[in-house]
């Protein structure tokens, strides 16, 4: 780590509120160049309040920002990208049937003498930047020609297409492959030789652990703590973050498993998958891991009716069900809470109450009109048994936080009271605090006997969670673990497809 004694960039006293509450509370933050400084701190913690007033679309009210020790304002996003801040979003909006180069510099494109876009310059620029971050791509080709990695890459370098001194990466890696994370930390390092202080964001402890220097803990809008990387462990992060223990996170308990709830017997599909037979039984959590692209998500949303099979067969309990719409499928019991909630598990616009009692409808309506008061009850209910923190029922559920959005899916589907729950990434992009609270309900769940199948992408929380786990790799089931073979090492050889895992069962 570079030894440098003066940040490049501070926060003193920061302070923001909003109507009915304050969203930072006197917090403070030091960046420091050639070094990655992480911020952690639960959802609501005050993190992406935080980068909005860095990146000025939000202004703060009390407090100062010092850049190379002079206090400073940033009014408008314009003004901090000239004071040199950027920032690399998990989302970034790309343009299709725009060229790499005019992505990159879209809104701020070279000119020349007479004013209009000088595209020679913008070419020659783009192409200094991408090979900046090593990569060889083509600035005249149109983005719709690109991969998806490719246009990561593309994002990154319309980050830097300003002169950045402080770059911040906000969930940087949620949707990457393990190869183009692998690609990211090698950024990351060329960016720290170049002098550059990093923000960087993440739920992902290992990503922390990985590549920072610093921490930060934000908890509640407040400022926790801060210190290195090296004096600092991650059962104290927990800690400082959550105020509960690293052990807390994976609340399994002893599963009583009982008869058979699910059974599927050769589902293929013509591209996604192929000969799919798996039995899920009551009060189990069945576990389904793979690298992206398996088709884990593809059999799930098979099962709901999203999509239909070409062939197969599938019991629920005991009776043979042909499952061709979602709402066959809640009538058959089987329930699927997606991966992307924003898009596909939550209405934007409507309140809270009204998102739980969507599929409920039935219950909280009498001669064909809705009944308000049972909708909030039952919105109620199952909203609480999930701790869902909120200003109330009535708000928008487009304003809550990753994890209470992600609460408020689990409680919609919940409320049909379902036989078998499908969870799809269910702690995706939420924060520690939040993943505790799913997981505990999981194994609630269980307990009572619902049957459970959580499709994850993360080995400790299919570890933690899954009485058995099974492995999926290029549409397959590649192998089955149960007790003693679940390891990290066997999941991995099975997802990669290599042979001799042990105690497995390889399909």
């Amino acid at each position: 780590m570079q030894a440098q004694t003066s940040p490049v960039l501070s926060l003193r006293g920061i302070v923001k509120t909003f109507p009915g509450v304050r969203a930072l509370d006197g917090v403070q933050m030091d960046l420091y160049p050639g070094q990655v400084t992480a911020l952690v701190g639960e959802n609501g913690a005050g993190k992406s309040t935080i980068v909005k007033i860095l990146t000025g679309i939000y202004q703060p009210d009390e407090g100062l920002i010092e850049v190379d020790g002079t206090e400073t304002r940033f009014p408008t996003a314009q003004a901090a990208g000239q004071a040199g801040v950027t920032a690399i979003h998990q989302e970034t909006v790309l343009f299709d049937e725009l060229s790499v180069a005019e992505n990159i510099f879209i809104g701020h494109a070279p000119r020349n003498r007479f004013g209009l876009i000088d595209r020679r310059a913008m070419r020659s620029r783009a192409r200094e930047i991408l090979r900046g971050i090593g990569a060889e791509l083509n600035p005249g080709v149109k983005l719709r020609d690109l991969g998806i990695a490719s246009k990561h890459l593309v994002a990154i370098a319309r980050a830097l297409s300003i002169d950045a001194r402080v770059v911040i990466m906000d969930e940087p890696t949620a949707a990457l492959s393990h190869k183009e994370i692998a690609e990211l930390y090698e950024l990351v390092e060329k960016l720290k030789a170049q002098g550059k202080a990093i923000l960087f964001i993440s739920h992902k402890f290992d990503e922390i652990f990985r590549i920072a220097d610093r921490w930060t803990v934000f908890r509640d809008g407040q400022f926790v703590g801060e210190g290195l990387m090296a004096e600092t462990n991650e059962a104290d992060l927990v800690r400082m973050m959550v105020g509960r223990s690293v052990d807390q996170i994976y609340p399994k308990r002893p599963a009583r498993i009982g008869k058979p709830a699910l059974t599927v017997a050769g589902y293929c599909h013509p591209t996604e998958f192929d000969e799919i037979s798996f039995t899920l039984h009551e009060g189990e959590i069945l576990g389904f891991y793979g690298l992206v692209g398996a088709g884990r998500s593809e059999v799930m949303q098979s099962l709901f009716g999203i999509t239909q099979p070409s062939k197969g067969a599938c019991r629920v309990g005991g009776d043979v069900r042909v499952i061709r719409s979602t709402s066959q499928a809640v009538d058959a019991g089987i329930v699927y809470v997606p991966e992307d909630r924003g898009r596909q598990g939550t209405v934007k616009g409507l309140p809270i109450f009204q998102n739980v009692t969507l599929p409920s409808l039935d219950r909280t309506s009498r001669a064909g009109f809705l009944r308000m008061a049972e909708e909030f009850a039952l919105a109620r209910e199952y909203t609480r048994r999930l701790d869902l923190r909120a200003a109330s029922l009535d708000q928008d559920v487009g304003l809550l936080s990753g994890g209470n959005q992600q609460k408020v899916v689990i409680a919609k589907w919940l409320a049909t009271k379902p036989r078998i729950i499908i969870l799809d990434e269910p702690t995706k992009g939420i924060d520690i605090g939040s993943k505790a609270a799913v997981h505990d309900f999981m194994s609630e769940l269980a307990a009572e006997g619902l049957a459970v199948i959580m499709v994850s992408s993360e080995i400790p929380e299919v570890l933690g969670m899954s009485d058995r786990v099974i492995v999926m790799r290029e549409g397959r089931i590649a192998a089955e673990f149960e007790d003693g073979a679940m390891t990290p090492e066997n999941l991995v050889r099975a997802a990669v497809g290599i042979a001799g895992s042990e105690n497995g069962a390889a399909a």
